[in-house]
C-alpha cells in the first residue's frame, strides 16, 4: 500500500447545503438570550465538567455562511482529475482547448462555510477563503434567520474577510479575547458547521502556539479540537467565551480532522477587523528594510552576545534608508519594544502607525545607534514594486579560487559562486552555482583577495566564522560559515 503523507488543508467551503441547526443540539434558544454584549461565564480553569453553559450561552452568535457563484458548466466530454493531482494543470489547459467555448452552459455552484457576529448590528466576521469567488452570501443565524450578507472587506494575508448583515432586530454577539494569554494545554470550544451537518461544538485544548503556515502575518494556535470541511471561519473559544482564534485550517492526509488543527490567533484577527470596518481595506505600517533573524552561528560571526533582534539583510529605497538603516544593522528595539526576531519586527512595524516617528535602536559595529523613521504604508509599497533582483556575470577571463567550500569568481557586483562542495557546511546551508556573495565580515567584497582577507582577519581575531552576504536570485540574506 503506498505512503499516505498528511496535507495541509483549509478547513473551508463545503459544497453542498446546510441542513437544520437545531437537531444536532436541541438547546431550544432564542435570540434573546443575547442581545447586548454577551458577558463572559465563570468556569473552572482545570478540568471542567461541562461545557454545555458556555455552548448555551454563546452558540446564538455563531452562524452558517453559504456563497453561490456562476461557474462553467461541466461538460461530459471534458477530462477530470483529483485536485492536486501533477496532471491536473494539463487537463485545465486540455479542457479549456476543447470544452471553453462562448457558448458553454453555466450552474450555480454551492458553498458553505462559518462565521461569527462580533456586533449586534450585524457586523460577522469569517475567513476569505469562505467567501473568495462568491456571487452571493447568505447567513444562516443559529435561530434560522436567512439574511443577506455584502463583504466590507478582506485580507488576503491573513485570510480575515469582515461581512456584514442587516436585520430587523439587534443581533447577539460575541467579543474577542486576548490569545497572548492562552498557554498551551488550555481548553478551548470550537463551534461551526462542519461538513454541512448543521451546528456543531467540539472541545479540545490549545496544542502549540506561535504556528506559521504560508503568510508573513501569521499566527496559528494549534488545537485537537476537531475541525473539518465547513468549520472554516467559525470561533474558537476560551473557557470564558471570548473569542481567541479562528478556525482556518488543518493538516490532515484525508481531509478529515485528525486533531491537528489550526485556528488564526485573535490578536491578529482583532486588528485586521478593526482596519476593515473602518478603512474597508487593511493599512500596515512599512518600514522599508529586508531581514533575517540572528541566529546562533551569526551572532557568533558577528561578535554579538545574544541570538536576538532583526538582521538587516538589504535597505532598498524607502523609510528606513532615509532613516539612515543599513545592511548588516541589528534591529534591537522598535517604537520603545525589544525585538525578539523578525516576526516580532514585523507585527510590530504593521501595528505601527502610518506617516508617524517611530524610534529604532540597531546594533552596528558593536554600538548602539538611534534612529528615527518615518513609517510608509506597506500596500502602497507593494503595489509599487518592481521586483528586481540583482544579477552578475563573470568576467570574460574567469579566475577562480575555493574558499571554505566555494569555487569563487569575481564579477560585476561582488563573488559570483561557480561550485559547491556538497560535502560542505556551505552546501548544508543552502549556497548554490549562481549565488552572489556581496559582503564578507560585513565589508563589500570584490576580488578573491578581498574575501581570503577578510578570512584572515576574522582568524586573527578569535572569530570561529565569518559571516558572508549572500544574493540568490536577487534576494539577500546573512550565512555564518566555520573557519575551522
Amino acid at each position: 500500500m503506498p505512503a499516505t503523507y498528511p496535507v495541509l488543508r483549509r478547513a473551508a467551503p463545503q459544497a453542498a447545503k446546510p441542513q437544520s441547526r437545531r437537531p444536532l443540539m436541541a438547546l431550544g434558544l432564542g435570540l434573546a438570550l443575547a442581545l447586548s454584549p454577551i458577558a463572559g461565564i465563570s468556569m473552572a480553569q482545570s478540568v471542567p465538567p461541562s461545557f454545555a453553559d458556555l455552548v448555551e450561552k454563546f452558540s446564538p452568535a455563531v452562524v452558517d455562511i453559504t456563497t453561490s457563484s456562476i461557474v462553467a458548466a461541466q461538460s461530459g466530454g471534458q477530462m477530470q482529475v483529483p485536485p492536486g493531482s501533477p496532471f491536473e494543470k494539463f487537463f485545465k489547459d486540455f479542457n479549456d482547448q476543447n470544452g471553453g467555448s462562448p457558448d458553454q452552459p453555466m450552474e450555480k455552484s454551492e458553498a458553505l462555510g462559518s462565521g461569527y457576529i462580533i456586533s449586534a448590528d450585524g457586523y460577522i466576521v469569517t475567513n476569505n477563503h469562505v467567501i473568495e469567488g462568491a456571487d452571493e452570501i447568505e447567513v444562516e443565524t443559529f435561530g434560522g434567520q436567512t439574511l443577506k450578507a455584502k463583504l466590507v472587506g478582506l485580507d488576503l494575508k491573513t485570510d480575515v474577510a469582515l461581512l456584514k448583515v442587516d436585520s430587523p432586530e439587534p443581533l447577539p454577539f460575541v467579543s474577542f479575547g486576548n490569545s497572548d494569554k492562552m498557554r498551551v494545554g488550555d481548553w478551548v470550544v470550537a463551534m461551526g458547521n462542519p461538513l454541512g451537518q448543521g451546528f456543531s461544538v467540539s472541545a479540545g485544548i490549545v496544542s502549540a502556539r506561535g504556528r506559521e503556515l504560508s503568510g508573513t502575518y501569521d499566527d496559528f494556535l494549534q488545537t485537537d479540537a476537531a475541525i473539518n470541511k465547513g468549520n472554516s471561519g467559525g470561533p474558537l473559544f476560551n473557557v470564558k467565551g471570548e473569542v481567541i482564534g479562528m478556525n482556518t485550517a488543518i493538516l490532515s492526509p484525508s481531509g478529515g480532522s485528525i486533531g491537528i488543527g489550526f485556528a488564526m490567533a485573535s490578536n491578529v484577527v482583532s486588528k485586521v477587523v478593526d482596519q476593515l470596518k473602518q478603512y474597508g481595506e487593511t493599512r500596515r505600517g512599512w518600514l522599508g528594510v529586508r531581514i533575517q533573524d540572528v541566529s546562533q552561528d551569526v551572532a557568533d560571526a558577528m561578535g554579538l552576545a545574544e541570538a536576538k533582534g532583526a538582521l538587516v539583510t538589504d535597505v532598498p529605497d524607502g523609510p528606513g534608508k532615509d532613516a539612515g538603516i543599513l545592511s548588516g544593522d541589528v534591529i534591537v528595539t522598535f517604537n520603545g519594544k525589544d525585538v525578539a526576531d523578525s516576526k516580532a519586527l514585523v507585527r510590530a512595524v504593521a501595528d505601527a502607525p502610518i506617516g508617524e516617528m517611530v524610534k529604532v535602536v540597531v546594533l552596528r559595529q558593536g554600538k548602539l545607534v538611534n534612529l528615527d523613521v518615518k513609517l510608509g504604508r506597506r500596500e502602497e509599497a507593494e503595489a509599487q514594486a518592481d521586483g528586481t533582483g540583482d544579477t552578475s556575470a563573470p568576467p570574460a577571463e574567469p579566475q577562480s579560487s575555493v574558499i571554505l567550500g566555494l569555487t569563487l569568481q569575481p564579477g560585476d557586483k561582488g563573488l559570483v559562486v561557480m561550485d559547491v562542495d556538497v560535502a560542505s557546511e556551505a552546501y548544508t546551508k543552502g549556497l548554490r552555482q549562481g549565488d552572489l556573495i556581496t559582503e564578507a565580515g560585513q565589508q563589500k567584497v570584490a576580488t578573491l583577495k578581498d574575501i581570503q582577507d577578510r578570512v584572515t582577519e576574522a582568524k586573527d581575531a578569535g572569530r570561529k566564522s565569518l559571516l558572508l552576504l549572500v544574493r540568490t536570485q536577487g534576494d539577500p540574506r546573512f550565512v555564518a560559515l566555520s573557519l575551522d
